[in-house]
């Protein structure tokens, strides 16, 4: 590693993160987003949240949760929290900002930029916290849908806003070029053990036990 390497680290908000590459039309190719931060300083770590629906058959996300902890991401989930409202509805949580805030600012001090894909504006005490510890803060959203898919006060909190149009050229895919689901994760090679990335692996890891949200 160069000594006077960027330390980067992502952290991805996989349902928000999807919601918006659809919502412009396009897949995440996330091979090429390790490389193409990779390739900016030394990407120390790559995490990606997720909820997941335990008791389902199948899944749809589950394949690429599979890839993904295969290649290089630190992957952290829990369950979807099933409850009824006051009106008898049927509702469902699966937030994850808490294990991501938490996970940020115990690496804060061995990283100099966090990149964040994400739009929700419940980051923006995260990311002014993590700028008090000197670390530069970057959002990945889009400004590009009606509404944007990025609130306005995370957007003015970040050192650095990139729209994720700006990225597509280097980390997108068009949905038509998508693998059969059956033959491999979305951004797979046939061997999803394939093309490890340099830096430290992590193991995939439930989130912590906490009714915080």
């Amino acid at each position: 590693m160069m000594q006077n390497a960027e330390r980067i680290a992502l952290f991805i908000d996989g349902a928000n993160l999807y919601a918006t590459s659809k919502s412009l039309g396009f897949d995440i190719d996330y091979r090429q987003l390790l490389k193409e931060y990779g390739s900016r300083g030394y990407l120390l770590r790559a995490f990606y949240y997720t909820a997941l629906v335990e008791d389902q058959e199948y899944s749809s996300i589950r394949p690429l949760i599979d890839w993904l902890d295969y290649n290089g991401y630190a992957v952290v989930t829990k369950p979807v929290k099933e409850f009824t409202d006051a009106m008898g509805r049927r509702k469902v949580k699966g937030n994850m900002d808490i294990e991501l805030a938490v996970d940020a600012m115990e690496l804060a001090p061995f990283i100099n930029h966090m990149v964040l894909f994400s739009g929700d504006g419940d980051f923006r005490s995260l990311v002014e916290a993590m700028q008090r510890k000197g670390v530069k803060v970057s959002v990945v959203s889009t400004v590009q849908t009606q509404p944007p898919m990025v609130a306005d006060d995370l957007r003015r909190q970040a050192d650095h806003f990139i729209d994720l149009v700006d990225l597509q050229s280097k980390i997108g895919r068009d949905p038509s070029q998508r693998p059969p689901r059956e033959a491999r994760a979305p951004g797979a090679p046939a061997d999803t053990r394939s093309a490890m990335p340099s830096f430290i692996e992590r193991p995939t890891r439930p989130a912590r036990d906490k009714d915080d949200d």
